[in-house]
C-alpha cells in the first residue's frame, strides 16, 4: 500500500498543477492581461460626483468640467518647453518640478501635470497636443456651487496624496476625494465608480484599439445624490446674521435629530476652493489664525456653557429627588457656601424652580447642585451618579454624528477631582461652580443644541445628522435610534414651564415672537486669554438655548457669539430670528434683525491682537458685498484676495 501511495500523490498532484497552468494560460485572460500591461493603456472614465440638495430639494452643489494635463515621464519626448510654459503660463522651475514629482511617483504611470484648466486654457492646449508627446488631457468634474454659503457644510475637494493612494487602492494619482464636510462624510457614495478602458499599443507605442475587444472594460457609474437635513434659507440666515461676529449657530428637529442649520463664523465662499487658484486661497484661509475661517466651531469650539446647563442642574436635583417644584432657597444676590466664599446673583429673594429658571438664580441653583452631591456619603461617588445624569443627554462624548469632525467636550469625573486635588478632602462646596456651568464642564454648541432637542422631547434625543435620504440607498439606522435620557418624563413640564417664562417674565422678556410660544435660556460664560504672558478676563461669550413651538417642538437651536456679552444680547435675538424664519418663512421682528445685522464685535476681537498682527489688517469683500476685516499673519498674504465671512 505504501508502494502505490506516494506515486499516486505525485500523480495527482502533477495532474492538479497542469490543469491550473492551463486555465491561467488559455482559459484565463487576466494573468495575459497583467503580464502584456507594457502593451496595454489603461484609461480612466471618470464619473460625475453626486448632487447636493438641501431637505426642500434645492440644489445646492453641482458639477462642472474640468480639464487636467497627465504625464507619463518616459514617453515624453522631443519636448518645446519654451513653447509649452509659455502656454500654460508657469515658468521653467515649476516645470522641472513637476516632471521631477511624476517621475517619482511613477516614470510609466500618468500623474497630473497640471490640474483644473478651465475651458479656455483647455481649448488652447487641445489645438497643439498633438506636439507635447507624452502629455494628453484627463477630463474630470469640479464642484460648482450654486450658494455661497454652507462652506463648512459641504467641505470641499481635493487630490489625493501618496498616504491616500497607499491606503486605499481605488485612487490613483491625480483622484479627487472629498474632504471635511459632507464631501469627506459620503465620499463613496458621493464619488461614484470610475470606469476602466484597456486600449491595445503596437510596438510603436501607437493605440491601436480596445484590448480584447473591450472584455475588460468597465463603465463609469455616477455618483449618488444626496439630500441633506439643512434647510438652506435658514442656513443663509444664519451666515448673514453672523457677519462681523465670531461664534456658532446649530438648529435641530428634536422629533429627528436632523440638523437644520449648522452655522460657523467667521466663513468663506465655497467657490474659492475650486479651480486654479484653490490651493491659495486654502492657504489664506489656513494661515488665518486669529478670525479661523476653517475652523468649525459649531462642532469643534468647546466652551464653558454657563447659565444653560442650569437646566440639566433642575432636572438631576428633580430625579434625585433633593427637591421638588416647591423646595425654597432665599438669595441675597447670591449665597454663601462655605467659609469666606459667596456665589454672586443678580436676583433677591425666595426663588423656587419655576422662577429660580426664569430670573437664572445663582443662588437657587448652587444649593441645588450641592444637595445633589451631599446625598451621597462619598463625593466621589455623588459625581459619577450627576455626571450620567449629565452624560444621558448626549454631553462629554462624541455623538456619532455624520460629519468628519467634532469635540467631547468635558464632564467631570469623580476620578477628575481627585487627580486635580490629590491627598485633598474636596466635597460638593469645592466644585459648586458646576451648577451654573462655570465649572469644568465644556461642551460645544451642537451638543447645546442637542441638550435643548431632548429637553423639547420630554427626556429623549436622536442623534444629530445632517444626511437626510440617499438615492437608491438606507441612511444609516443610529440616526433613527431613540437615546432616552435618565431623566423621568414627569420631571420636563415644571422644568419647560420656566423656560417658556424666561421669554414672557424672565432674561429674554423683550425677544418674544408673536404667534409662537418659544421656550429660551439666557447665557453668559467667563471669558480669559493670556496677553503677555498674564490672564486677562475678556468680555463675557454670549449663549442662548431655546426650543419652539412649546407644544409639538419644530425646531431646538443653540447659540454661541464669541465676546458678545450678556445672553439675551445678541445671542438672544439671534435665537428668536433663527426661530422665526424656520417657523414662519419670514421676519416680523425687523426691530431686532436691524439690530444684529449691524452689530460689529470686530473692534471687541482686535483689542487684543499684537501690534504687528494689527498692522496686517487687510479689507475684502465678502459674498453679500460687505467690506469686513480679515486678520493675517504675514504681510506676503496682503496681496491674496479671498472672499470670507466673518
Amino acid at each position: 500500500m505504501r508502494k502505490v501511495l506516494l506515486p499516486t500523490i505525485i500523480f495527482v498532484a502533477t495532474i492538479l498543477l497542469v490543469l491550473r497552468l492551463f486555465y491561467l494560460q488559455v482559459i484565463d485572460d487576466t494573468l495575459k492581461l497583467k503580464s502584456d500591461n507594457n502593451a496595454i493603456k489603461i484609461a480612466y472614465d471618470y464619473p460625475e460626483r453626486g448632487y447636493i440638495y438641501d431637505r426642500n430639494g434645492k440644489l445646492l452643489v453641482a458639477n462642472q468640467p474640468s480639464y487636467d494635463i497627465m504625464v507619463i515621464p518616459k514617453d515624453v519626448k522631443d519636448l518645446d518647453t519654451t513653447e509649452f510654459c509659455s502656454l500654460l503660463k508657469i515658468t521653467k522651475e515649476d516645470f522641472l518640478k513637476k516632471i521631477a514629482k511624476a517621475k517619482v511617483y511613477s516614470p510609466r504611470l500618468p500623474s497630473v501635470f497640471l490640474s483644473q484648466l478651465n475651458k479656455k486654457e483647455y481649448a488652447a492646449f487641445q489645438e497643439i497636443q498633438r506636439k507635447f508627446v507624452g502629455f494628453y488631457i484627463q477630463k474630470r468634474s469640479l464642484r460648482d456651487y450654486q450658494v455661497a454659503f454652507g462652506a463648512n457644510v459641504f467641505g470641499f475637494i481635493t487630490q489625493v496624496n501618496d498616504k491616500i493612494i497607499q491606503k486605499n487602492k481605488y485612487y490613483n494619482s491625480g483622484d479627487l476625494i472629498g474632504r471635511q464636510g459632507v464631501e469627506e462624510s459620503y465620499e463613496d457614495f458621493l464619488r461614484g465608480i470610475k470606469g476602466v478602458k484597456y486600449i491595445q499599443k503596437d510596438k510603436y507605442n501607437r493605440d491601436i484599439g480596445s484590448y480584447k475587444e473591450g472584455r475588460f472594460d468597465t463603465i463609469a457609474v455616477q455618483g449618488s445624490d444626496i439630500n441633506l437635513s439643512i434647510d438652506a434659507e435658514l442656513q443663509k440666515y444664519g451666515e448673514e446674521l453672523m457677519i462681523n461676529k465670531r461664534g456658532g449657530i446649530v438648529a435641530i428637529e428634536p422629533k429627528t435629530g436632523e440638523i437644520l442649520a449648522l452655522v460657523t463664523a467667521p466663513s468663506y465662499d465655497p467657490a474659492i476652493l475650486v479651480g486654479r487658484q484653490r490651493s491659495k486661497n486654502y492657504t489664506t484661509l489656513y494661515k488665518d489664525s486669529i478670525a479661523k475661517p476653517l475652523y468649525d466651531r459649531g462642532l469643534l469650539a468647546e466652551y464653558p456653557p454657563g447659565s444653560p446647563f442650569k437646566i440639566l442642574t433642575g432636572l438631576i436635583g428633580l430625579q434625585e429627588k433633593v427637591i421638588d417644584e416647591q423646595t425654597t432657597f432665599m438669595c441675597n444676590h447670591g449665597f454663601s457656601y462655605a467659609r469666606g466664599r459667596f456665589m454672586k446673583c443678580h436676583g433677591s429673594g425666595p426663588h423656587q424652580l419655576h422662577n429660580g429658571i426664569y430670573n437664572s438664580c445663582n443662588a437657587y441653583f448652587g444649593n441645588v447642585y450641592m444637595r445633589i452631591i451631599n446625598k451621597y456619603l462619598k463625593p466621589e461617588s455623588a459625581v459619577n451618579i450627576w455626571s450620567n445624569h449629565v452624560k444621558s443627554f448626549g454631553l462629554g462624548q462624541f455623538m456619532g454624528y455624520d460629519l468628519p469632525t467634532g469635540k467631547k467636550g468635558k464632564v467631570p469625573t469623580g476620578k477628575t477631582y481627585n487627580r486635580m486635588y490629590p491627598g485633598w478632602h474636596w466635597d460638593s462646596k469645592t466644585i459648586v461652580s458646576n451648577a451654573i456651568g462655570q465649572g469644568e464642564v465644556l461642551m460645544t454648541p451642537v451638543q447645546l443644541a442637542n441638550m435643548m432637542a431632548a429637553v423639547a422631547n420630554r427626556g429623549y434625543y436622536y442623534t444629530p445628522h445632517i444626511i437626510k435620504k440617499i438615492k437608491g440607498h438606507v441612511i444609516d439606522k443610529k440616526f433613527t435610534t431613540k437615546h432616552v435620557t435618565t431623566i423621568n418624563k414627569k420631571y420636563f413640564e415644571s422644568m419647560i414651564s420656566g423656560l417658556f417664562d424666561v421669554y414672557n417674565l424672565g432674561t429674554a422678556h423683550g425677544l418674544n415672537v408673536e404667534g409662537i410660544d418659544i421656550c429660551g435660556k439666557t447665557g453668559t460664560a467667563e471669558n480669559f486669554t493670556k496677553v503677555d504672558g498674564k490672564r486677562v478676563q475678556l468680555k463675557d461669550h454670549s449663549i442662548f438655548v431655546a426650543f419652539a413651538p412649546k407644544d409639538n417642538p419644530k425646531i431646538a437651536i443653540a447659540i454661541l457669539v464669541e465676546n458678545g456679552g450678556f445672553g439675551a444680547t445678541i445671542a438672544g435675538p439671534i435665537a428668536s430670528l433663527m426661530i422665526e424664519k424656520y417657523i414662519k418663512h419670514k421676519i416680523t421682528r425687523k426691530d431686532l434683525e436691524t439690530r444684529i445685522l449691524a452689530k460689529d464685535l470686530q473692534p471687541e476681537y482686535n483689542r487684543f491682537i499684537a501690534k504687528p498682527i494689527k498692522d496686517t489688517l487687510i479689507n475684502i469683500k465678502v459674498s453679500m458685498q460687505e467690506k469686513v476685516k480679515v486678520t493675517v499673519k504675514d504681510t506676503s498674504e496682503i496681496k491674496k484676495r479671498t472672499t470670507l465671512k466673518p
